[in-house]
């Protein structure tokens, strides 16, 4: 790895570029330099604290190799996914989800015992895991830049060759040639506020879309979590124990955590708060949810509200792709896009491979997180070593659909005041949030909402930014407004109920659309359909 500065900009040369801090990025920067690549991962954030899992505990899809326990694993989501899963894919991650659990018990993280001695692996404690995680990726060699987003993808006609961002601490710009890159960005929560998901607003997504890459089952983004009114704490497995109830106290009919959440939405459309309480958690069991999802219970602590006794209003928080399935199209097993040089992992590629159309919850996305980022580090470390020792020494360009100017050209390329990003971006947000538009869509809902959304489009595409950290959130801004135009024309294209995709106009599962939708492009979106493989129905 090299390393100098040019003016005011950082540049690096390395084997491989990770951007991306949590889980997926984590266990990618540590496969690859395993396999001998000089690795450097960039974050937004700060690697170890950023992102959905590090605030706080999540399940893991965690299962001992053995055939019957394996096989309900596997059937547990399948036809709530539509059958858009695959056995080899599910078998796959079970099996890298198997090992890295007990890597990290050797590695030393401290996974809770029962009373008869047995070792419990099916969840991790985020802080302290991601805190491990980032000791980790530090022992191994890989040099980290904190708070330093990336804004654009580098490539030469070998393909995706390393990254441009900026430091949102003091502005200065960064460059890393990279022989090939992972995104492990997250997915995409639209900036709702649900915890962790802030800094998650499909900014790889729409960097791997600049280079050429695909999207894989969009419309399965519309992924919206039950939330006390009064809390950003988006841990929906926790409902499976809760009643829901009016102000009165009379029950609301058909509610629930998992097929229920429907029925809240149409509630909450009609102004009737919807109140809920933990009334269905054995007592034994309440002393041990509270130690499995500490920060669960800190906003009821706040306000003296008991939630295994006492009514509490609640709502829906949109978690978009960060829940939901979607993301950027794999190729194969090494978790490759169609871009030369580029590999996608965790929540920033589609989970439909283990998920189908329906969100997993937080075990299948640890799982997918842990074992995408082993598949893609592996991959990217040997696609590097297969350039030859000069892979870092490229002439790759810029790939941003906007150009991103310094400070000294962008007064005379602006032909008019820029729009502020937040005015973009709450632009997007009225488009994705309400629950009569994403959640019970039709045909001419989304086609209203993608008249708007493009003109959102256009407009961002066409200003120039100017390359400091305000840069930052017109990037996002970009992003969420590709990510939302790729969830509706899919949408569009699904004229079918599958899944967590619901078409008000097309209630029935249609067997004809048993396929997945790919979606490609950014001023123009095509959506093709892609056949699910025999194996996948043939469990």
């Amino acid at each position: 790895m090299s390393s100098r500065i040019q003016g005011s900009t950082l540049q690096l040369e390395t084997d491989v570029l990770v951007i991306g801090g949590g889980p997926a990025g984590a266990w990618a920067a540590l496969t690859a330099a395993a396999k001998g690549s000089n690795v450097v991962l960039a974050d937004k954030g700060f690697c170890g604290s950023s992102g959905a899992t590090a605030p706080s505990g999540t399940g893991v899809w965690y299962v001992e190799p053995e055939g019957r326990q394996r096989q309900e694993a596997k059937m547990s989501r399948y036809f709530m996914g539509g059958r858009l899963a695959e056995n080899e894919w599910m078998d796959r991650v079970l099996d890298q989800t198997y090992e890295n659990m007990n890597r990290l018990g050797g590695w030393g993280y401290s996974f809770p015992v029962d009373p008869d001695g047995g070792i419990f692996r099916r969840g991790l404690q985020g802080p302290e895991y991601m805190r491990l995680m980032r000791k980790l990726v530090k022992r191994a060699g890989v040099k980290i830049l904190d708070h330093s987003p990336a804004l654009e993808l580098l490539a030469d006609e070998h393909g995706v060759g390393g990254a441009a961002g900026v430091s949102t601490q003091g502005g200065d710009p960064w460059r890393v040639t990279a022989g090939a890159v992972v995104i492990a960005t997250g997915g995409c929560a639209f900036l709702s506020k649900a915890l962790g998901c802030n800094v998650l607003t499909g900014d790889g997504y729409l960097m791997a879309a600049e280079a050429g890459a695909e999207m894989s089952g969009m419309e399965f983004s519309n992924a919206y979590a039950i939330s006390p009114t009064f809390s950003s704490v988006t841990k929906t497995a926790y409902y499976r124990y809760a009643s829901f109830y009016y102000e009165d106290g009379t029950v609301v009919e058909g509610a629930g955590s998992t097929k229920g959440r429907s029925v809240i939405a149409k509630k909450l459309l009609e102004n009737r708060q919807v109140y809920a309480r933990l009334d269905q958690a054995p007592a034994d069991l309440q002393p041990l949810l509270r130690v499995g999802q500490t920060n669960f219970f800190l906003p009821f602590d706040r306000m003296g509200i008991d939630p295994f006794k006492d009514m509490f209003p609640v709502t829906l928080r949109l978690e978009g792709t960060v829940r939901g399935t979607g993301g950027i199209h794999i190729v194969d097993e090494t978790c490759a896009t169609k871009v030369p040089g580029l590999y996608a992992a965790g929540d920033a590629a589609t989970r439909e491979l283990i998920c189908g159309g329906f969100t997993g919850g937080g075990s299948h996305n640890a799982a997918w997180a842990m074992s995408s980022g082993s598949f893609a580090g592996e991959g990217a470390a040997d696609y590097a070593k297969s350039l030859g020792r000069h892979a870092a020494r490229r002439e790759v360009h810029g790939l941003s659909s906007a150009p991103l100017v310094s400070s000294g050209t962008y007064g005379s390329l602006q032909e008019k005041p820029p729009i502020a990003a937040e005015e973009y971006i709450r632009a997007v947000q009225e488009e994705v949030m309400p629950y009569d538009r994403n959640l019970f869509r039709t045909d001419e809902g989304l086609r209203d909402s993608l008249q708007r959304l493009d003109g959102v489009w256009k407009s961002i595409r066409q200003e120039p930014i100017h390359l400091d950290y305000q840069a930052v959130k017109k990037r996002e801004a970009a992003a969420m407004a590709a990510t939302a135009r790729w969830m509706y024309r899919s949408a569009q294209a699904r004229t079918e109920t599958r899944g967590m995709h619901k078409r008000v106009d097309y209630p029935e599962l249609d067997e004809t659309q048993h396929y997945r939708l790919i979606t490609s492009g950014l001023d123009e979106i095509s959506v093709r359909a892609q056949r699910v493989s025999e194996e996948a129905v043939s469990l």
